[in-house]
């Protein structure tokens, strides 16, 4: 009998995680299907999930009529770049909120967190007037330099607990053995913090892929613009061209799904990195 309940039991299991899955694909699914329909089945009403045409040409049409080439490169090169600068200015600032004592620490890392309430809109004034004044307005460096600022705050966080639950012992084991306070760190607690610093950097990323008001605000220049901002060429004054603005939107989460495909190996790699062997 407790045979038969375990079956029943795994196979509701498989059909509940089964329909989380298409609940959560869903959107995609929809993003996908739509890519491919026409301007008729797009405002056919009521319209279809499965397109009665595969019109697959959309996906050649946008590469022709905008310059997506550009925004593919700009999006990537702002992304990385504020990703590599968050991040390297994170470790530092993560591993001295976790190790050292200072006055004021406390209330620091509660600033750090309050920082995080604010939206860059409500900035956006004087952001503007600073990168004017600086002259990085329309320009792909002052892009990064302030969206590595807005994803500083949460990755420093984030790496100071990352770095509070690897053991004081490790470094002084390091240090023992003749290694350097700054070699102990890079030899020993970095590699243990391998599955926060990956996390901050997923976080970074997906961030600084998916920031639309600075560049909106900030680029001016048609051939500067990220993919998100670009996406908006497909919508006129009369009417949106939706199954381009699908298409568009369905390439903008390719990279998203290659940085975790390429990272998931890490992540594995990294908590069982962090075993001590006792």
């Amino acid at each position: 009998m407790s045979d038969r309940y375990s079956k029943v039991f795994r196979i509701a299991l498989y059909v509940i995680s089964a329909i989380t899955c298409l609940v959560i694909l869903y959107p995609y699914l929809v993003m996908f299907f739509s890519s491919v329909k026409g301007m008729n089945e797009i405002y056919r009403i009521p319209g279809t999930l499965w397109p009665e045409k595969w019109n697959l040409s959309n996906y050649r049409t946008i590469w022709e009529h905008i310059p997506l080439t550009y925004y593919f490169r700009n999006s990537a090169i702002v992304a990385c770049g504020a990703t590599a600068l968050s991040i390297t200015c994170a470790i530092p600032t993560g591993y001295a909120l976790a190790r050292m004592s200072f006055p004021g620490k406390k209330g620091f890392m509660q600033f750090i967190i309050i920082t995080q309430m604010f939206a860059p809109v409500v900035l956006l004034v004087g952001i503007y007037r600073i990168m004017l004044t600086l002259h990085l307005t329309n320009n792909l460096f002052g892009l990064i330099l302030l969206i590595a600022a807005f994803n500083q705050a949460f990755s420093s966080w984030l790496l100071s607990g990352t770095f509070a639950t690897i053991s004081k012992e490790l470094e002084e084991a390091a240090t023992i053995d003749g290694c350097s306070r700054l070699q102990a760190v890079i030899r020993v607690i970095i590699p243990l913090a391998a599955p926060g610093i990956v996390t901050a950097v997923i976080h970074a990323f997906i961030g600084a892929w998916n920031e639309y008001t600075l560049t909106l605000v900030l680029i001016s220049d048609t051939y500067k613009k990220s993919l998100n901002v670009g996406i908006r060429a497909f919508f006129g004054y009369t009417n949106i061209e939706w199954w381009y603005v699908f298409t568009a939107s369905l390439l903008t989460t390719i990279p998203i799904l290659f940085l975790f495909q390429a990272i998931d190996k890490y992540i594995v790699g990294g908590l069982t990195a962090g075993g001590v062997k006792g």
